[in-house]
């Protein structure tokens, strides 16, 4: 099997079982793909791959996608929760669109940076996980639109890569008064427009640069997300219910230092 088709593989596979958990799947492949050597043009193979990830998420989520929509007419509390996941996705839209090009060319091309930050990001979901926080909403149908916007703002963090999507909305959202089932399960939610709109962005973006090549190598990638994926998010919420979020944070500061010391040492 080719090298770049190798790559591709692992690089699927990281971004299916860490998409989902607050760790940063553009860091860890970012990272991955600074050590293996994986280059391509535009960066485009990072955010094109997560179609599978999404596409994961919408095949077990889809019957309360289906209900939701069907309620959408007569439900205020669809309607609700609709207009919480679309008041939540736009901040982070608007500032992607706005800082697309600063993001891809610097932020994606500074893996120290990265580094440092999935460090500096398990320090503080270790201390997030462990502050006796009290928890006022627990069904993401009944979260007030305010603090979707709060979850919002929260996810703009994660335009650094290194910062992680839903570490950055599960940690606002337990902030902002949720338990740790129900952020995870809104940060899934959050995620399908999220990543859908960077995809789509992408693409348009791209569209002058993305060659056959890189198609093969985004569709082997593609697969391999999707199928990680799945088992990550049937099994996350119950994993989170139980344990919180520290096994992530001490994950991300293992791997951030691992990453920085080889990094300063010249790999």
């Amino acid at each position: 099997m080719d090298n770049s088709l190798i790559d591709a593989v692992v690089l699927g596979l990281i971004e299916g079982l860490t998409e989902f958990i607050p760790v940063s799947s553009t860091g860890h492949i970012l990272l991955a793909g600074h050590f293996l050597g994986f280059d391509n043009p535009g960066r485009t193979f990072e955010i094109l791959i997560q179609l599978g990830a999404i596409l994961a998420i919408l095949s077990v989520y889809a019957w309360k996608l289906i209900a939701i929509a069907r309620a959408l007419p007569t439900d205020p509390k669809a309607r609700r929760f609709v207009a919480a996941v679309v008041i939540a996705f736009l901040p982070a839209a608007v500032m992607g669109v706005l800082l697309h090009d600063f993001i891809k060319e610097v932020l994606f091309e500074t893996p120290l940076l990265i580094a440092i930050i999935l460090v500096v990001g398990g320090v503080l979901l270790l201390i997030v996980d462990r502050l006796k926080l009290r928890p006022r909403h627990s069904d993401i149908m009944d979260y007030p639109l305010p603090m979707a916007l709060g979850i919002g703002a929260f996810q703009m963090l994660a335009l650094v890569p290194g910062v992680s999507r839903s570490g950055a909305t599960i940690a606002g959202a337990l902030l902002l008064g949720a338990d740790k089932r129900s952020a995870a399960e809104f940060s899934f939610f959050l995620a399908m427009p999220t990543m859908a709109g960077a995809f789509v962005y992408d693409v348009w973006a791209n569209r002058d640069i993305i060659t056959f090549d890189q198609v093969q190598l985004v569709a082997v990638g593609f697969v391999c997300a999707f199928v990680t994926a799945l088992f990550v998010v049937r099994g996350l919420l119950d994993f989170v219910s139980r344990r919180g979020f520290a096994p992530f944070a001490w994950w991300r500061i293992l791997v951030g230092t691992a990453a920085a010391t080889a990094i300063l040492l010249g790999y």
